[in-house]
């Protein structure tokens, strides 16, 4: 049984945060919302940055049990943490906007936000309906310019794209790949918008051994592809894309703006 949409993993600390940054947890006193982000690249990011002090709201679909678990493990990094199940789908509600107010209402407004959460389905282009679309678009577009609408206190925000965006995977990856191009043209108008106020990047993880990428048909396939011809010898890992999630939401990356950073392995230059 899920939670309903008002409901969530909640922190019991509540309180006001007196931390301030220190050089080992440059995001102390700062709140982000990561969607998405109970396994998988969206959990790689959130335990980066609760390991560097930031207090983390993550969203999920249908799994509350790891949900709960990555909670858990967050809190151990010594932050607050929450959970609510989120599906940023559907075109007739306002799902962004009641996460905004849950984030805001358990630890605070949101600061830094990792728009992550995806889903899709695998069909030929032709073989789609509008429902299809609707669904695709809504998750990874729209709820990326919903959530920057109603949370006015953003400082940063980093969008997770896909390879899909640019390149093409025959016959599976059709919609997904349009709302991605979708996010990413977002992100640059985002990001002229919103500065200097805020800034606004997207990364672009290569193929990531993820329970979401083993969803697909042909994971297999792809995996010994991708790792047979990556520079770096292995495929990219959370970690690996949390690392560089945080460096892109930090001060550090001030200058960083509109821009999409690719992580994979050096995968993408190759002819």
């Amino acid at each position: 049984m899920f939670p309903g949409p008002g409901e969530g993993l909640s922190t019991p600390a509540g309180r006001p945060d007196t931390r301030h940054d220190t050089p080992d947890r440059p995001f102390a006193g700062r709140i982000a919302l990561v969607t998405g982000g109970t396994k998988g690249i969206g959990g790689g990011i959130a335990r980066r940055l609760a390991a560097l002090g930031a207090d983390v709201a993550v969203t999920y679909l249908r799994d509350r049990a790891t949900a709960g678990k990555t909670v858990d493990e967050l809190r151990g990094l010594g932050v607050r943490a929450c959970a609510r199940r989120a599906f940023f789908g559907d075109p007739q509600g306002d799902v962004p906007a009641a996460v905004v107010d849950w984030v805001t209402a358990e630890l605070g407004p949101p600061t830094l936000l990792v728009s992550n959460a995806g889903t899709g389905v695998e069909l030929s282009l032709l073989d789609t309906r509008r429902s299809h679309w609707d669904w695709t678009v809504e998750t990874h577009a729209r709820s990326l310019l919903r959530l920057v609408q109603c949370a006015p206190e953003l400082r940063a925000v980093l969008a997770v794209s896909s390879p899909g965006a640019r390149r093409v995977m025959p016959h599976a990856y059709g919609l997904l790949a349009a709302s991605k191009a979708a996010q990413e043209s977002l992100v640059r108008y985002l990001a002229v918008e919103l500065a200097p106020r805020c800034r606004v990047n997207a990364i672009t993880p290569g193929l990531v051994d993820t329970e979401a990428a083993r969803s697909f048909g042909r994971h297999a396939e792809l995996f010994a592809t991708a790792r047979a011809r990556t520079p770096a010898g292995r495929l990219t890992h959370p970690g690996d894309v949390g690392a560089a999630a945080a460096f892109l939401l930090s001060d550090e990356a001030e200058m960083i703006t509109g821009q999409n950073l690719v992580i994979d392995g050096g995968y993408s230059v190759l002819m």
